[in-house]
């Protein structure tokens, strides 16, 4: 079977490292178009052997790229397209439908209540989805919580099919010596208690949370692992009260994939360093999709805190009994924090959750998607649509029995909403 991945972007993320991992096991032969921003995980990836081609699309209007898309997927004799994150399953989706290729899967990594990949939802972004989703054959949901948020949108339930995000556990094991050197090369006390936190450093993730409730726990220290808009604001805001010694923002940290310890002078740790580093795990975020993070510090043997998990909270609570959910409040976290450094939390055995959610499992389960995808599909499309040239900055995009937004024009305000 020849499939192509077609994503957003590939620089450091979840979704982005989780194609990586599903890249190495799939029995396919896998190729991958990223629309923009090739990073350090799009390196990796042709590193491991799979082509990556960068289509450079310019934003979310540039309606240029559709043809350039068609083209390619028409040119690459696919039997199947998958795509990954909002703008690549609205853009690739349709590109697959004009160049013939009717075995379409989609996987929603990041679909939140009121959210979708940092941002806010809204009901034209929600129209354009269910009207772009009717070209695919099969939805993937990374947890029965986006599941469920699918079926709310309108999603048949025949078309929706639950394969969770995994690990690879044995990458998160507690190294005693990473956390002896990772701590010297920091300059943080080896008997000091430190927190951990990973993850873009946007708004919805509720950084700031954990910034302020280390801030009110003297001594405590802070390692945070990310990049985004809201890191001068984190550092500011450590500065203002008193903490910048003891809040250490790291910046993008490899090792989700391939875990190393980086020799360069100055080099901040990675993943799974940083894991082995500190005593306790935060995840303040009150609406993820699945929780990569919160698996790979219980991977790690740490107690974690967390504001929303849904890898967790879908199972029993004696699969990650290290894990508790806390009300994502300043004075909550650092209450919780302030009882975990008196009982000296220590290093706890992998929990069950962790073996349940493994990566190979993940790419069994995504293969059998693929086979039902293509069973049911046509061979090839007899009649492809042709593909419109673009018109400015908007453009009717069409198929067969089927009208669809202008992508490029934005909601009206009437249509704004926070859900």
């Amino acid at each position: 079977m020849k499939v192509l991945h077609v994503i957003t972007g590939l620089d450091m993320g979840g979704a982005e490292q989780q194609l990586r991992l599903l890249l190495r096991r799939l029995p396919a032969q896998c190729e991958v178009i990223t629309l923009t921003n090739p990073g350090a995980v799009a390196e990796g990836i042709e590193a491991d052997g799979t082509p990556v081609t960068h289509l450079g699309m310019t934003g979310n209007r540039d309606l240029t790229a559709l043809p350039r898309l068609t083209g390619l997927i028409r040119g690459g004799g696919y039997d199947l397209v998958h795509t990954h994150l909002y703008r690549a399953c609205v853009y690739g989706r349709i590109a697959a439908r004009l160049a013939g290729v009717r075995a379409v899967v989609a996987t929603e990594h990041s679909l939140g209540d009121a959210v979708i990949e940092g941002r806010r939802l809204t009901r034209g972004v929600r129209t354009l989805y269910r009207a772009t989703e009717r070209l695919g054959a099969a939805t993937v949901a990374v947890s029965d919580t986006v599941a469920a948020r699918l079926r709310r949108w309108g999603v048949p339930e025949q078309r929706i099919h639950v394969v969770p995000n995994g690990i690879e556990a044995h990458r998160f094991g507690f190294d005693p010596a990473a956390r002896a050197l990772v701590r010297t090369r920091l300059g943080l006390p080896l008997d000091a208690f430190v927190v951990g936190g990973v993850g873009r450093l946007v708004p919805g993730k509720r950084f700031d949370v954990l910034v302020r409730a280390v801030t009110q726990l003297p001594g405590v220290h802070l390692l945070l692992a990310g990049e985004g808009p809201e890191r001068e604001m984190l550092r500011r805001m450590a500065e203002q009260f008193g903490s910048g010694d003891r809040i250490h923002l790291l910046g993008e940290r490899g090792g989700a994939v391939d875990p190393v310890i980086d020799d360069r002078p100055g080099a901040g740790p990675d993943i799974p360093g940083l894991l082995a580093a500190i005593d306790v795990f935060v995840s303040p975020s009150p609406d993820e999709a699945f929780g990569l993070a919160v698996l790979e510090a219980l991977a790690s043997g740490l107690h974690v805190l967390y504001g929303s998990c849904p890898a967790v909270d879908e199972l029993p609570q004696d699969q990650a009994p290290g894990a508790r959910r806390f009300s994502p409040g300043v004075h909550e976290l650092a209450t919780a924090l302030r009882e975990l450094r008196r009982q000296g939390p220590g290093r706890l055995p992998v929990p069950p959750v962790v073996r349940r959610y493994d990566i190979t499992r993940s790419a069994e389960a995504l293969m059998s998607v693929y086979e039902q995808a293509v069973a049911a599909a046509p061979a090839r499309w007899r009649n492809p649509v042709a593909v419109p040239p673009p018109q400015g900055r908007a453009m009717a995009l069409e198929a067969p029995g089927l009208s669809l937004p202008d992508p490029a024009r934005p909601p009206a305000p009437s249509q704004l909403s926070n859900r």
